[in-house]
């Protein structure tokens, strides 16, 4: 029933809605409908009051909620009707993707957290993701396809947000494989994580943490001058909702009309990795090597040409001489 009332109050435009014309299209009582919004002001609506005119939406909040989310949303998969699971704070989102999906949670559904109090980055790392200040979720993927294609899914996630960041006049870069970077710091964070048999996928939950509306002083000290956020990148603070309904349609996008060939052209023109010199920490040997990042290939590893000759890397660390 808020539900209800709240579309009600959106249609509205800004103006009052009779409060005994909302009880008498829903067959409730005032009561019952004084009562519903109160529990959306709660929820951090702000909604005037008249006892001769109604109610009246003055503003939504600045939160991932479904409803909100949903609202004007255009996708077909991604986080569809009823393929929202939010929490106000969560350890990790993609530990309760995992946990969704293996209990056969909907191709497509997203969890959302205001924030993660253990948020996992790659190569085992914390992922910093402090409440309302970013847009910390995972994406539940069920692509019919064999493991070795799962990398795939994360160049795809990281050209999503790049593309979505261009609807907002915002030009970033992506690190191989998945670091969304300004000025050299990182923006975004991806983790790709799967669930599969020798020649199938069950499930990918892909994992993305943007730092939206964070000022250089609250970052941790230890991460400080490697990361940045959206809102230093336009000067201003920006709507997290916003940016998250286009970041899900642009997922939906290149998820639905897959065509892996226009993702690894987009990718290429994207990234700030090909054509430098890197030094790569294989997560497969441990080793460490320097070479020149030369393409990756069809299954999105990166090629590096060394001294001791060509390096296909699956999986790694790779820091360049000049990521800006």
């Amino acid at each position: 029933m808020k539900k209800t009332i709240l579309e009600m109050l959106r249609n509205a435009g800004g103006k009052f809605v009779s409060g005994e014309g909302i009880a008498e299209k829903l067959k409730v009582s005032r009561t019952a409908i004084w009562k519903h919004i109160q529990s959306l002001r709660k929820r951090g609506y702000t909604i005037s009051s008249s006892e001769r005119l109604g109610y009246k939406l003055d503003e939504t909040p600045d939160l991932l909620l479904p409803e909100i989310i949903q609202y004007g949303l255009q996708t077909e998969l991604i986080a569809a009707e009823n393929r929202i699971v939010y929490k106000n704070s969560v350890d990790s989102t993609n530990e309760l993707a995992k946990k969704l999906a293996s209990d056969g949670a909907a191709d497509g559904t997203i969890i959302v957290a205001e924030e993660q109090t253990g948020g996992k980055g790659r190569l085992q790392r914390n992922f910093f993701s402090p409440k309302e200040k970013g847009i910390w979720f995972s994406v539940i993927l069920r692509p019919q396809c064999t493991p070795k294609d799962a990398p795939k899914f994360t160049l795809m996630a990281a050209v999503a947000v790049v593309k979505m960041l261009e609807r907002f006049n915002l030009q970033a870069k992506i690190k191989w494989p998945n670091d969304i970077l300004y000025d050299g710091r990182k923006l975004v964070g991806i983790l790709t994580e799967m669930s599969a048999e020798i020649d199938h996928v069950n499930y990918i939950v892909v994992g993305i943490g943007i730092n939206v509306n964070l000022r250089r002083e609250e970052f941790p000290a230890d991460i400080r001058e490697i990361a940045a956020s959206l809102s230093e990148m336009a000067g201003e603070n920006l709507s997290r909702v916003e940016i998250f309904r286009a970041l899900l349609e642009e997922i939906d996008k290149l998820y639905i009309n897959y065509d892996f060939d226009e993702i690894f052209k987009l990718w290429r023109q994207y990234n700030i990795t090909l054509g430098k010199k890197v030094t790569v920490l294989s997560a497969e040997s441990g080793d460490i090597f320097t070479g020149q990042a030369v393409d990756i290939d069809a299954e999105g590893a990166l090629i590096v040409d060394t001294a001791d000759g060509r390096k296909i890397v699956y999986a790694g660390d790779v820091s360049i001489r000049d990521a800006k």
